[in-house]
């Protein structure tokens, strides 16, 4: 089942996450596979909230796959495609369970309309959901051998989440969800109703440029972090090309903080993660 298993999870990431998709295309073989299945359990966790109606079917949700990993699915887990590839990941490369198992636990968090409260706690939340899958792809590309990538899986994740959070500020918005650190928002003076309601106050928009000028300061260390690795292990980082390119998409954008900004075509977008590729080897 495990080709069929992989095959599938390809087409549910590639429909579900799309820009981590076109980054396993830089990738080769049974690595391409095992960082796929990766990513397309992080994407089916990461889009819970979009597929309930409230957050009892969504923790329900992710007590499965709580139970999946910690070997308590009573042999029907294996039917799941996205399961079965994920867990034939995990036995080839060794991947701890115990960091997948802190990646649900951190989502619980996108099941409630509760603001995130500071920036502290939006680094935790990016460490456990987005530095996390870094450093596992990084492992799965040593062949399950452990390898410790410190500042750039954690400086890369964190300029991931708040560049994805910042280009979706509008769509979450609209949700009544505040993903971004409340305490910034707070700091300029803005209240939730402003946001909430689409104000494009200038609160809201200097609280903004504050958080994107911390991404572009956790780009400018994972770039140095990333340099200073092992050229086999560099694919697992080249998503840092899409999103600079997407960060100075956000400071030019000229349409208003809620509004969603232009993205590269993906052609556009495999030719910057194949170029550094190539000049990282």
């Amino acid at each position: 089942m495990a080709a069929e298993s992989f095959a599938h999870a390809a087409e549910a990431l590639r429909k579900g996450d799309r820009d981590r998709y076109l980054s396993t295309l830089v990738l080769t073989g049974a690595h391409r596979d095992a960082v796929t299945a990766l990513y397309a359990f992080n994407a089916d966790v990461a889009s819970i909230r979009d597929r309930v109606s409230d957050p009892a079917p969504g923790e329900i949700r992710l007590q499965w796959w709580n139970d999946a990993l910690a070997g308590e699915g009573h042999g029907a887990v294996r039917q799941n495609p996205i399961a079965d590839a994920l867990l034939a990941t995990i036995e080839r490369y060794a991947i701890p369970s115990g960091t997948l198992l802190r990646l649900i636990g951190a989502r619980r968090f996108d099941l409630y309309d509760d603001p995130m409260p500071d920036l502290e706690s939006f680094e935790g939340y990016a460490g456990e959901t987005v530095s996390t899958l870094y450093q596992l792809a990084a492992m799965i590309l040593n062949d399950g051998k452990p390898i410790e990538t410190g500042d750039a899986a954690g400086h890369l994740g964190v300029a991931h989440a708040m560049i994805g959070h910042i280009r979706a500020f509008g769509h979450f918005s609209a949700q009544g969800r505040i993903m971004l650190p409340w305490s910034i928002f707070e700091a300029n003076g803005v209240r939730e109703g402003e946001i909430f309601s689409g104000s494009q106050s200038e609160g809201v928009v200097e609280a903004l440029g504050q958080i994107a000028e911390l991404a572009s300061d956790h780009l400018t260390k994972a770039e140095a972090a990333i340099a200073a690795l092992p050229g086999p292990l560099k694919p697992t980082f080249a998503p840092i090309s899409v999103l600079k390119a997407q960060y100075r998409g956000l400071l030019q954008r000229s349409a208003g903080p809620f509004a969603t900004p232009a993205d590269d075509a993906d052609w556009r977008k495999i030719a910057r993660l194949a170029w550094w590729t190539f000049r990282n080897r």
